[in-house]
């Protein structure tokens, strides 16, 4: 008894398969078709929905954004690694008719039209009202800490541009001190030559304006941290350590675990936040009263007083 043998590379057939065909008529990229086919992007404030009269045709951003909601249910946020399945994966052949948008396209994508993507989670969380899957009764708010591509070196506060400041200072002067050393003497500055050290001078000096630029700014603006990644996240205390992260608070509803809503913050705590998400999530859920679920790590008692706090209660 030999092995399973697929048919040869060279087999030709008579009818040809199709894509429709190749996806079962419970994939849910069917879901992903139907629901974004049904939008009106202009609504939704989404950029280049009309094509221009010159130049290169652009993409239909329906058809982006259909890779992008895509790639959040399948777990790929990567714009490289949906660029490489657009060319490989049968599902987004059948969601993009084949088409493939190089990685730069779709990250402008995600990047030009985020607040008009928000309007498009509103818009699902209306269909599956709907549909009626949404209880509308409890929902659990909870805060998330979401690492950002911005790594601890490049997070700068007052206290570090100080010392480092101090330690540019040190450093010039001690190169400073060398080189009027061996003009005194007139011999060579040890370990290093005098062009070398007038590099390093400049070097530092460029670093110190830099320093001090960055601390102006944080003055100016009455931030506390300065992020040169992502300005918009912060350092926080995580379950690893500290890390620079994004606080992304979340409202699910209790019997169908949906999403009600969401908001990313660079809130270092949850302290505050609770009544946001619980308002919100009673907007869009469309309901006169809600009963809202949270940890004690949103009440800023919790820490002195911790059996007052009893974690649930009602908005009406």
């Amino acid at each position: 008894m030999g092995f399973i043998r697929g048919e040869s590379r060279n087999q030709m057939h008579l009818y040809p398969i199709t894509l429709e065909e190749l996806v079962d008529e419970n994939n849910p990229v069917r879901v992903i078709d139907a629901f974004v086919n049904q939008l009106t992007m202009d609504e939704l404030k989404f950029l280049r929905t009309t094509p221009a009269n010159t130049g290169r045709p652009p993409y239909d951003p329906k058809d982006l954004l259909k890779l992008y909601i895509y790639g959040y249910f399948n777990r790929i946020r990567s714009s490289r690694r949906l660029m490489i399945e657009c060319r490989r994966n049968i599902e987004l052949f059948y969601l993009l008719n084949r088409l493939t948008p190089d990685f730069r396209t779709i990250a402008d994508f995600r990047k030009n039209n985020a607040k008009a993507i928000k309007h498009v989670f509103k818009a699902f969380v209306k269909v599956c009202i709907d549909l009626k899957l949404y209880e509308r009764e409890l929902v659990a708010v909870d805060g998330s800490k979401f690492r950002a591509v911005n790594g601890r070196k490049k997070m700068y506060n007052e206290e570090i541009l100080t010392m480092k400041l101090l330690r540019i200072e040190e450093n010039i002067t001690n190169y400073l001190n060398e080189l009027d050393h061996a003009d005194q003497h007139d011999q060579k500055p040890s370990g290093y030559t005098s062009e070398e050290i007038k590099q390093k001078l400049a070097e530092l000096k460029q670093r110190k304006e830099t320093y001090q630029g960055y601390l102006t700014e944080l003055k100016e603006t009455g931030e506390t941290q300065l992020l040169t990644t992502d300005p918009q996240s912060r350092m926080m205390r995580t379950k690893d350590g500290f890390a620079c992260c994004y606080n992304v608070q979340t409202a699910v509803d209790q019997t169908s675990h949906l999403i009600a809503e969401y908001e990313v913050t660079n809130s270092c705590n949850d302290y505050n936040s609770l009544t946001t998400m619980a308002q919100q999530s009673k907007d869009i859920l469309q309901v006169e009263t809600i009963h809202v679920a949270a940890d004690k790590g949103y009440d800023y008692r919790a820490r002195a007083q911790v059996q007052e706090a009893s974690g649930y209660w009602a908005l009406p």
